[in-house]
């Protein structure tokens, strides 16, 4: 397993790498966030830590959170009340006030770790409607006439959405909610980015679709076109 950490304070990077790696990872480091996210399609992990020194910005974990749906821990300075909200509806999973005990860490991570790795796809059925297939146990799905196209786990949770939804209109919301598990207000981008990449393994022609189409200020819907 992997863990990216982006930290800033030379001391307490090497204490959560040691904690990290006493759980079972091997360990990233970045003092760059920006970098960090720019990086982040090329050299994905199966856990981040992100501490700031300060108060976290929203919007970059929001950026992280378009790539994936792994455990995502903060550690930061006390904050008010609104702002941990506003993190946890972004989708952090663990807000860590400073200071902190690295034993309690390492016990949540452990607990977070088992979580994550109860994925029950095999308790799904396998969906065909019309021209696409989608097998929950491989994570792939397959338009008649073209090759298999292995999903990623956002991908896999948006078409399983929209096909378990067909022909009816799946508001931003309720995908966010649905694919992210947290509350889906304001996040029209990242849905934007996840039908985009989606598109591109399963349209004939990405640009003009004949599965998933756009609702204008409502969601987005999958359609079965006739043979």
């Amino acid at each position: 397993m992997y863990a990216l950490l982006v930290a800033h304070n030379v001391d307490e990077s090497a204490a959560l790498r040691l904690a990290l790696q006493r759980v079972g990872f091997a360990v990233h480091i970045s003092t760059d966030l920006t970098q960090a996210i720019r990086e982040w399609p090329v050299n994905p992990s199966d856990l981040i830590i992100l501490s700031f020194p300060k108060s976290p910005q929203v919007e970059q974990i929001r950026q992280f959170r378009a790539h994936g749906d792994i455990p995502l821990i903060i550690i930061c300075q006390p904050i008010d009340e609104d702002l941990h909200v506003t993190l946890l509806e972004t989708g952090v999973d663990l807000v860590v006030f400073r200071p902190y005990s690295l034993r309690l860490l390492i016990a949540q991570l452990r607990l977070m770790i088992k979580r994550a790795a109860r994925v029950p796809l095999f308790t799904l059925p396998t969906l065909s409607l019309g021209d696409l297939a989608l097998d929950p146990s491989e994570r792939t799905v397959q338009v008649q006439g073209s090759s298999v196209k292995r999903l990623t786990p956002l991908e896999f949770r948006l078409l399983y959405t929209l096909m378990m939804h067909a022909e009816r209109v799946v508001p931003t919301e309720t995908i966010v909610e649905h694919v992210w598990g947290y509350d889906g207000r304001g996040d029209k981008d990242l849905v934007r980015g996840l039908v985009k990449r989606l598109r591109s393994k399963v349209e004939p022609n990405p640009h003009e679709p004949l599965y998933i189409h756009t609702v204008s200020g409502m969601g987005y819907r999958l359609d079965i076109p006739e043979p």
